[in-house]
């Protein structure tokens, strides 16, 4: 049975999914935590790393935790275009909540380039990752970004990167690219039935509480 280990670092979340001692790690942070998480991911076999969406507190660790544990790094191939400029996936945002955050990230998504690792590998909907150890399938989940993923683990526990979030309440994500897309995504993880949802930012939760 998998175990998820949240990695709370500042506002975001990344997680170490790990059974029988092999691991991935799903997001990996904004650059200030990488100490933070190079020190959890140490204390196992990590075989994968696997980014919801190429945005800097989610990615911007990816390129040296693969370097460092020589293992690959997987996106959908919809956010590839996102290491080279966010200008090319514009976000805005709904409500009083994702106004204040796009206040506060628009600034640092524009200054900041989020390194593109050399070992890169593609996921679609449906990819299994059995072959890394951990009994999780990849779950495409667009709105936010045009290639955010989510990966549904023993089909109980739900890693949505910022699909939803959990700011003050669990909600669809607050920031957003195409908002009809998130919203779809947010219906197609309703329909998923119970999970443990965990978020980009804030506590888990269960499913349907958004």
């Amino acid at each position: 049975m998998a175990n998820i280990i949240r990695i709370k670092g500042g506002t975001d979340n990344c997680y170490i999914v790990e059974d029988g001692g092999k691991a991935i790690l799903v997001d990996t942070s904004s650059g200030a935590c990488y100490d933070q998480v190079m020190t959890e991911c140490d204390k196992h076999e990590m075989k994968l790393i696997v980014l919801t969406h190429v945005h800097f507190d989610h990615a911007e660790n990816a390129a040296k935790l693969s370097q460092r544990y020589g293992v690959p790094v997987a996106i959908h191939q919809a956010d590839e275009e996102l290491f080279d400029s966010y200008a090319k996936q514009p976000l805005k945002s709904w409500g009083i909540v994702g106004r204040v955050v796009l206040g506060m990230s628009l600034k640092v998504l524009k200054n900041t380039v989020v390194e593109k690792p050399e070992n890169l590998i593609y996921v679609k909907d449906g990819d299994d990752l059995s072959s890394y150890g951990i009994n999780a399938k990849i779950l495409e989940l667009p709105g936010h970004t045009l290639g955010s993923i989510g990966v549904d683990v023993e089909e109980k526990d739900l890693l949505v990167g910022d699909e939803l979030d959990n700011w003050i309440k669990p909600a669809v994500g607050h920031l957003y690219y195409d908002l009809e897309a998130i919203r779809e995504s947010a219906e197609k993880i309703r329909k998923l039935g119970k999970r443990t949802i965990y978020f980009g930012h804030g506590n888990p939760a269960d499913n349907g509480t958004f």
